[in-house]
């Protein structure tokens, strides 16, 4: 589980330029799981910035609502920076939304391979108008560790983006 009072100090900051910017965010999330728009959402007065989030666990949802093509899922498998940034660009294609930011990974305890080994996470990001782009995350520590770094890496990544 998330601690989201942790996590607190790493969301009043990008509330704070989301709103100097008159900006608001989207999230597409598949290891996550919902986690970074419930930090986002947890904050009083996130609806002046927080737009929505999509959680897209499985390959059809990040077909369907995203609009991941099928053939980049099947070449590089959905933890990859191709699909990672296919999710960023669809998240901001069906949303209102200035930023979004989207993560996949391998939160564990299973599910790794010597290619892809559990606290792999790529995330992703687009900005309207402007760049997409990813970095590649390792990660340590249990399911919950892997994620809770997570959360905060694309907090901290969203407020980058967003800063005036």
């Amino acid at each position: 589980m998330l601690d989201l009072a942790a996590v607190e100090p790493l969301v009043l900051p990008l509330a704070q330029a989301l709103r100097a910017r008159g900006w608001r965010l989207a999230t597409a999330e598949s290891c996550t799981g919902g986690l970074i728009a419930a930090a986002c959402t947890a904050v009083a007065g996130s609806s002046d910035w927080f737009e929505r989030g999509f959680v897209v666990y499985s390959n059809a949802a990040k077909v369907e609502l995203l609009g991941v093509d099928p053939a980049t899922l099947a070449a590089h498998g959905a933890v990859s920076e191709p699909v990672a940034c296919a999710m960023a660009a669809g998240a901001l294609a069906r949303s209102p939304a200035d930023l979004a930011v989207a993560v996949t990974g391998i939160a564990g305890p299973s599910g790794g391979t010597p290619d892809k080994p559990i606290g792999l996470v790529w995330l992703a990001w687009a900005v309207r108008g402007g760049a997409v782009g990813a970095t590649r995350l390792r990660l340590g520590g249990d399911r919950a560790a892997v994620r809770a770094a997570t959360v905060a890496a694309a907090l901290q990544q969203a407020q980058e983006l967003a800063r005036p």
